[in-house]
């Protein structure tokens, strides 16, 4: 099922193959290759997520994943499993920061295929409105109410997964999270090339 879904969700953004383009093949040079990285930094911490064996493994994945796409200037970066540990910790986000500053790393690639409408999720010139619209959405969120498909920016699904993951302590429920952010990985992976 999580296959077809990713299949589904790369067909509504436009990338027939399913595969990205090489970074030097797309333009944006050095800014592409940081946002490959951490797109891969970010699947990896989310392929942990679905394979942990604890709750504690979990949210540790689940950390990290949000943290890589927050950074420091973003909402709830930090220690978000109270470990005494952060995971994920970077410089700066895939997301712009709070007060812009730094822009992140898709920012630079915003004219490059979906990544303005998948993964920024539109226009970042008031970045706290930005974080607020993902907040807000978080809030709302019930089991039997997704608020996520509410977001544009599929990182911030990618956040809003992790934050639930974090809340939770059955592993079941923390895997099935995990499937759902593995799509919106994908989803803005393949934003390079739709």
């Amino acid at each position: 099922m999580v296959v077809a879904l990713a299949a589904l969700l790369v067909g509504a953004c436009g990338g027939g193959s399913g595969s990205a383009l090489p970074a030097a093949t797309i333009g944006g040079g050095a800014s592409t290759a940081a946002y490959v990285d951490r797109l891969d930094a970010i699947e990896t911490a989310v392929r942990l997520w679905a394979s942990a064996s604890t709750i504690g493994e979990a949210q540790q994945g689940a950390e990290t994943a949000a943290n890589l796409v927050v950074g420091p200037g973003g909402p709830g970066y930090g220690d978000r499993d109270r470990d005494g540990a952060v995971g994920g910790a970077t410089g700066a986000g895939l997301l712009p920061s709070l007060d812009g500053t730094p822009v992140g790393l898709a920012a630079p690639l915003s004219a490059v295929g979906c990544v303005e409408r998948d993964v920024l999720g539109g226009d970042w010139t008031d970045p706290r409105a930005s974080w607020a619209v993902m907040a807000e959405a978080i809030g709302a969120w019930r089991r039997d109410r997704n608020t996520m498909p509410s977001l544009a920016s599929h990182p911030m699904r990618v956040v809003g997964w992790a934050t639930f993951t974090l809340a939770s302590d059955s592993l079941e429920e923390a895997r099935e999270y995990a499937g759902h952010a593995e799509l919106h990985v994908t989803v803005a992976r393949h934003a390079l090339s739709c």
